[in-house]
């Protein structure tokens, strides 16, 4: 939870986190996961991870889409994110999916440039939306 507080904080939306660390350990390790990552860990601290879910496209079907990929600022620039970009790239190839998807911040010229190194497809056109967990219960 370290690591999505200061993911929020860097992209300047701290008071966006509302998912309580019970339920985050709930939905990555109890009775039905959501999620998996994948961690890097230096002498016994996680330093970095990325959390990813299974998505279903009725264009595409099976893509590994990418939550979040978060390197702690001190630990920036060392190759942990190419480690662990690359470990999912490869995770994608082994179960045999059609591809990744993720989203990235427009402003996020670091990780932008990151990710074209892999000629990574950045769309235009598409809009985020969605429904709080309160606008879900008006209806």
């Amino acid at each position: 939870m370290e690591l999505v507080h200061e993911l929020a904080l860097f992209e300047r939306a701290p008071e966006e986190v509302t998912v309580t660390l019970n339920e985050f350990i709930d939905a990555g390790f109890g009775a039905k996961p959501v999620w998996k990552a994948y961690v890097a860990e230096v002498d016994g601290l996680i330093v970095g991870f990325a959390l990813y879910y299974i998505r279903y496209s009725t264009w595409k079907g099976c893509r590994l889409y990418l939550e979040d990929l978060i390197v702690t600022e001190a630990w920036r620039g060392k190759k942990i994110g190419k480690l662990l970009i690359e470990r999912l790239m490869a995770e994608a190839k082994e179960l045999g999916f059609s591809g990744m998807v993720w989203q990235v911040l427009d402003w996020n010229e670091p990780a932008i440039n990151f990710y074209k190194k892999y000629e990574a497809s950045i769309e235009a056109g598409w809009l985020n939306v969605s429904l709080s967990k309160e606008q879900l219960e008006r209806y």
